[in-house]
């Protein structure tokens, strides 16, 4: 009966470091699959931040854009699966005058304390509901609507901070040479975009080779 048991606790143990190295296996040809000028691009001149020991994973996005609309879901739930160490933040890009409405709208949200209700919200007022946000008084009813006040509406949309905001997106879409979106930076240094990892499904994958880069090259 021994021998039965310690046949089996064998063949276990035995399939599990099978499958183990079956894993370790694939991710390591994956990983010798993602290229620099490929699947990814290096930044010429890395963009600083105070990251605070952090790896910070920024996602370039637009409110309009409906490929992003799709993506938001998948990187929030990728970003759950994340070490503490690895936070992730938003970029509104403004590519024409009609995106620095929506633009405003991320940055508000945060100011107001509302972001969680008003990110996913505004996605859904767009792609869903087909509401067209093209002016103050638009914007104020979607915050009006998540009860926030008129008032508190107008001092975040006068505010200084929201213009230094939106000159910081700015500089930081510009410094990267953001063209389209949704677009990934890490550590503010590798760029990836859906056409280079090959899907947005992809991006993630790449994004999780990178962030081991950086912790190795930090190791080091």
């Amino acid at each position: 009966m021994r021998m039965m048991e310690l046949s089996f606790v064998t063949k276990t143990c035995g399939n599990l470091l099978l499958s183990m190295l079956l894993m370790l296996s694939s991710w390591s040809t994956n990983a010798a699959d993602y290229l620099a000028g490929e699947h990814y691009q290096i930044l010429t001149q890395p963009i600083a931040g105070t990251n605070n020991g952090k790896i910070v994973v920024n996602e370039f996005f637009g409110y309009t854009c409906p490929h992003c609309n799709e993506f938001d879901p998948l990187l929030h739930h990728w970003a759950k699966t994340q070490p503490e160490d690895v936070i992730l933040v938003h970029v509104p890009v403004i590519f024409n005058r009609s995106w620095e409405l929506y633009a405003k709208a991320y940055y508000i949200s945060h100011q107001l304390g509302v972001f969680e209700q008003a990110h996913r919200g505004m996605y859904d007022a767009i792609h869903i509901d087909q509401r067209r946000i093209a002016n103050r008084q638009a914007l104020e009813q979607f915050f009006t609507d998540l009860n926030v006040t008129v008032a508190d509406f107008a001092t975040a949309y006068d505010s200084f901070d929201l213009k230094n905001k939106l000159r910081q997106g700015r500089k930081m879409a510009l410094q990267a040479k953001i063209s389209q979106v949704p677009s990934i930076l890490i550590n503010g240094q590798y760029l990836i975009t859906a056409k280079m990892a090959g899907s947005q499904a992809k991006m993630q994958e790449v994004a999780d080779f990178l962030i081991m880069q950086v912790k190795q090259a930090a190791a080091k």
